[in-house]
């Protein structure tokens, strides 16, 4: 099981907020290593906290803005467009050198559109849940959240981006991935 790599919270958007400060350091962990082993293991654990972050907010978060927002539309499929993006860049990341100067370029890249997109989460999703769901609401949302996390796919999957495609291929993507990254640990 993928940790959540946070301490669990009875609100859905600390819970997150929390994903996302977590992930900006997190970069910084891939950019500072010293050897490539070290940066590969924290590109590793960066991408599979990204993988099932997304996830969990694309089956849990995003359909629930787009029902409480007036514009919630508009909103999440600027969310998911950017994941899609995001999705991509992450999977050409994984196969390129970690001590290339073109990974750190791409992952310089890559580091400024999730913080973008966080932000953009934050400022546009996050304060309509908190303005418009009572705080029993987001404990629920948080609840599902980490369920989500726990069975998300540990790798990107662009072109997976809505909460019916994640419901419908999540499981098995999930479980590839899982077996992948225990074989390649096992290899290692």
């Amino acid at each position: 099981m993928v940790e959540t790599f946070v301490q669990s919270s009875d609100d859905v958007v600390k819970f997150l907020k929390d994903q996302h400060n977590l992930i900006k350091d997190m970069f910084e962990e891939v950019f500072s290593a010293s050897d490539p082993k070290a940066r590969e293991k924290a590109f590793i654990d960066l991408r599979k906290l990204l993988a099932v972050h997304e996830t969990a907010e694309e089956m849990v978060v995003h359909p629930r803005v787009r029902h409480e927002a007036a514009n919630g539309d508009e909103i999440v499929d600027a969310r998911l467009e950017e994941e899609h993006k995001a999705k991509e860049m992450l999977s050409a990341l994984e196969s390129m050198d970690v001590e290339s100067k073109e990974f750190i370029d791409e992952l310089t890249k890559f580091r400024d559109a999730v913080i973008d997109h966080a932000e953009h989460e934050e400022n546009e999703e996050f304060t309509k849940l908190e303005r418009n769901l009572t705080a029993d609401d987001r404990e629920r949302m948080a609840k599902a959240v980490q369920a989500a996390e726990a069975i998300a796919p540990t790798r990107p999957h662009p072109g997976v981006e809505s909460a019916k495609m994640n419901f419908a291929a999540g499981p098995f993507a999930s479980m590839l991935d899982r077996a992948r990254d225990l074989l390649k640990q096992a290899t290692s």
